[in-house]
């Protein structure tokens, strides 16, 4: 559009429902220090009032129609979704138009959702994953942007005022760059012509600013952290290293390898050795981020505290198992088999291929990529999997943050 706004749009009437998926460039990357947790409250407070709708008839419209609008907030984006009866397309973007370009945030409702934030992260300091999780970024991420929780801080938090999401609403929410996806029982054109409508209006101020991110080293040395929470029965770990970008040539490669080490089946190699084998978690995977930037590679276990080091030796050893050979011919077919059989189960419903359409515009991979994925996947080797994993994975220079009762073994 003039503006700068992306429209893409799937039909598909085997379903009388539509959904509508994007986001726009305004994320916690913009957010001052002192304000950590600003884009997330900023996003949280857009359906709390409007210059002309009030939160109680924002909600009622939503449900005399039966449908569903929700955003978040991300480090680089504010994503939405949405979804309505064909026929209420209309309806859903109005509210869409309206509450990105006219939010009030009324200070009544602004204070209510502070104080709902602040219980969720007090809650949050309780949470012995949340907080093993905190301690991990905080390592791998040390002095970046990605060690700051999106969500905030209590004593951040605690100072935002409505002041403050107005401003941050005035320089971040902008049309340039913003993407807005439609599927379902709607033809693609009607759809269009439906978003312009309502979105041609809103003038561009200039397309938002991408920060740069701070490039981040490999880690050198074992890093080390345990949050101590007295009274909790089970010790949780987050340990393992930055990974890709999304937009990185191994990206996929490294995917399959996270699947391999610790997804496929009952979680994989983990998940077989150190939960089904030795019995010493209640539960244990890997998972990879990859996003705009560097996400976490990281492997997740949940165990008795007693067993905490036992637990990281294993999964130490799984990881060094990855490095020094690749897989099996056959482990590695079944792999493929698994991400490639999984992609038509995930663009089965509205939610998924609109998930889809966005996720490839959004890293650039081509409007054509899941007809070219069977193909890339197929195409990996043993020594594609055994190249990335040395790449990325060292257990002997890593993170490992934990927390639970009691200090960790010295």
């Amino acid at each position: 559009m003039p503006n700068g706004i992306v429209f893409l749009g799937r039909e598909n009437f085997s379903s009388p429902s539509v959904v509508i998926s994007g986001y726009l460039w305004a994320g916690a990357l913009q957010e001052r220090p002192d304000q950590a947790g600003l884009a997330a409250m900023t996003a949280a407070s857009l359906m709390r009032g409007t210059r002309e709708r009030t939160f109680e008839q924002i909600y009622e419209s939503i449900e005399s129609i039966g449908a569903r609008l929700s955003f978040s907030a991300g480090k680089h984006s504010t994503p939405f979704s949405g979804k309505a009866l064909a026929e209420d397309l209309g309806l859903l973007l109005d509210l869409l138009m309206e509450v990105l370009q006219q939010p009030s945030f009324p200070k009544k409702q602004v204070d209510r959702m502070r104080a709902e934030i602040l219980t969720s992260l007090a809650i949050r300091d309780q949470e012995t994953g949340a907080r093993a999780d905190l301690a991990f970024n905080g390592l791998i991420y040390a002095g970046h942007p990605y060690s700051v929780p999106t969500d905030g801080y209590k004593e951040t938090v605690a100072n935002l005022t409505a002041a403050h999401l107005r401003a941050f609403h005035r320089a971040h929410y902008r049309p340039g760059g913003m993407v807005i996806c439609v599927v379902g029982a709607v033809k693609a054109e009607e759809a269009a012509e439906a978003v312009a409508k309502r979105f041609a209006s809103w003038k561009d101020n200039g397309r938002a600013v991408q920060l740069e991110l701070p490039g981040i080293d490999k880690l050198k040395g074992m890093r080390r952290e345990h949050v101590p929470l007295e009274g909790k029965s089970q010790t949780d770990v987050v340990m393992g290293v930055p990974g890709p970008p999304r937009s990185d040539s191994d990206y996929l490669a490294a995917a399959l390898a996270n699947n391999i080490l610790g997804r496929f089946g009952m979680y994989g190699r983990i998940g077989d050795v150190v939960r089904e084998e030795a019995g010493l978690a209640y539960y244990a995977y890997s998972s990879l981020v990859g996003g705009l930037g560097p996400g976490p590679w990281e492997i997740v276990a949940g165990v008795d505290p007693k067993n905490l080091e036992r637990a990281i030796k294993l999964i130490r050893k799984e990881m060094r198992k990855m490095i020094t050979r690749p897989p099996s011919p056959g482990e590695l077919e079944d792999n493929q088999a698994n991400f490639i059989g999984r992609l038509p189960l995930q663009l089965e419903s509205n939610e998924g291929v609109a998930g889809a359409i966005v996720n490839a515009e959004r890293h650039e991979l081509g409007l054509d990529y899941y007809q070219r994925y069977p193909g890339m996947v197929g195409a990996l080797t043993p020594k594609d999997i055994l190249r990335v994993s040395r790449r990325f994975l060292d257990p002997d220079n890593m993170a490992i943050a934990s927390a639970g009762p009691n200090g960790r073994p010295q």
